[in-house]
């Protein structure tokens, strides 16, 4: 008589797969993202900032949401400071927090970027899916995300509600 070793497990299969397909795409998109000048990590930050109402997240809250610690947040952002896509301002209601806002350098770049990659996803992932398959893993990303990451959406409702730092413009 045969058993299921718990080895073979559907769960760990479903574990193996997430971390498999984002390995993949990772590789599958660094060459693009590369020829824009950009990390994997600063097209992140560069999204979440240009997705977030007026342009703006708290650094703490880019960590937050990232994968990334504040200190990582901290040297991404530098870098992107630097190039000019990216500045800094003050927080009113919180002395110690700063927030990171996209200038209008930093929307141009991560939309030229989001243009081609977009050519990437749809090769390697999205357009691989029905719009139905789509839908349905859209669902399931978000239930799990939502459980194990709480705090990948921390600080959007705060950006919503503050005043615009300054204008987005490049130094």
């Amino acid at each position: 008589m045969a058993t299921t070793r718990i080895i073979d497990d559907d769960r760990l299969t479903a574990v193996g797969l997430l971390v498999e397909v984002h390995r993949g795409l990772t590789n599958k998109f660094a060459a693009r993202l590369g020829r824009h000048g950009l990390s994997e990590n600063e097209l992140e930050i560069l999204l979440r900032l240009g997705r977030t109402p007026n342009c703006q997240l708290r650094m703490s809250d880019l960590a937050a949401q990232t994968s990334l610690t504040t200190s990582g947040v901290t040297r991404v952002v530098d870098r992107l400071e630097r190039a000019g896509l990216v500045v800094r301002a003050s927080c009113d209601t919180d002395r110690r927090g700063t927030w990171a806002v996209l200038t209008d350098a930093g929307l141009e770049r991560v939309t030229a970027a989001v243009e081609e990659h977009l050519e990437d996803v749809d090769r390697w992932y999205t357009g691989l899916l029905t719009p139905e398959q789509l839908n349905a893993l859209l669902e399931a990303l978000r239930i799990v995300r939502d459980t194990v990451r709480p705090e990948a959406v921390a600080g959007v409702a705060e950006a919503a509600r503050a005043r615009p730092r300054i204008a987005a413009t490049s130094p």
